[in-house]
């Protein structure tokens, strides 16, 4: 499979000593390493409760993180294989090396890389990179989305019978318990409501699909960083919009992601609203 075909580069909204034709480079290696590296998954690496990493993860994360930061040395880089840096005052890399690494590992396509700048909290730039679907979608704030080097924007979908809704996975782990009464309810609910509900394993994915119009909406209940940081921007730049499932403006304090196209927010948060796991859950 060839690296897919670039767009004539967009302008970086920071100073930033780097070209975005850098920063997709960057992405290239990581791409390239993720396709090469289905062959030899190997020793799956615990995280948690039915939950890992692969080598890939690992060696992914390693090399994008070096090329930014031959580039552009003094931006901190947060990744979720290695925490540590926090989003606050001024710009970050925010990187997810494998969105969809259960996928991954099971030879599924749905899943790739998610990189973001972020500005004070606020997304800059996005990069999400579909490697075995040979899509690469962009953002740079105030210059629109773009998969493949066309322009994207989100479906003109106005009822949630006509859409298709995108739902993270159920939650494993200690936050199991809190997040999946509300949401097998939230499921069951849009199922008899909406088009058709569809879980991917990839929250990238499905925010990036939001923008390109295959999904009207993406509904995750949770707001980790490097799954939704790229994803947001993407959503935004197509035209839609981002919100916590409160209706509040999303921003990485929020508890959850809503992105979709506008005209079923408020359609979905009134069906939310309807369901007490939902007030048990922000109680």
């Amino acid at each position: 499979m060839t690296d897919v075909e670039r767009p004539a580069p967009l302008p970086l909204p920071l100073p930033l000593g780097a070209s975005m034709l850098s920063v997709e480079r960057a992405v290239d290696l990581g791409s390239r390493i993720l396709r090469q590296g289905r062959a030899h998954v190997g020793t799956l690496i615990a995280k948690g409760d039915r939950d890992f990493a692969t080598a890939v993860d690992l060696e992914v994360e390693a090399t994008v993180q070096a090329a930014l930061r031959e580039v552009a040395p003094d931006i901190p880089f947060l990744g979720e294989e290695h925490p540590g840096e926090e989003i606050g005052a001024g710009p970050i890399w925010v990187l997810d090396p494998i969105d969809g690494t259960v996928n991954f590992a099971r030879e599924s396509p749905l899943c790739g890389i998610s990189l973001a700048l972020l500005d004070n909290g606020r997304p800059r730039l996005a990069v999400v990179d579909l490697p075995f679907m040979a899509e690469r979608y962009l953002a740079v704030e105030g210059a629109g989305a773009y998969l493949n080097g066309r322009r994207i924007h989100c479906a003109a979908v106005h009822a949630l019978r006509d859409a298709v809704v995108g739902m993270s996975d159920f939650s494993v782990g200690r936050d199991a318990p809190a997040e999946n009464p509300l949401h097998l309810a939230l499921v069951q609910a849009l199922a008899a409501s909406a088009l058709r509900v569809r879980l991917h394993g990839s929250e990238a994915l499905d925010l990036a699909w939001t923008a390109a119009g295959r999904l009207g909406a993406a509904i995750m209940l949770s707001n980790l960083p490097w799954d939704v940081s790229a994803g947001v921007l993407l959503v935004r730049e197509a035209g839609g919009m981002v919100l916590d499932l409160d209706g509040t403006h999303h921003t990485p304090g929020s508890r959850c992601t809503l992105a979709c196209t506008r005209g079923l927010q408020q359609p979905i948060l009134e069906l939310i609203a309807t369901l007490p796991e939902a007030r048990a859950f922000v109680a």
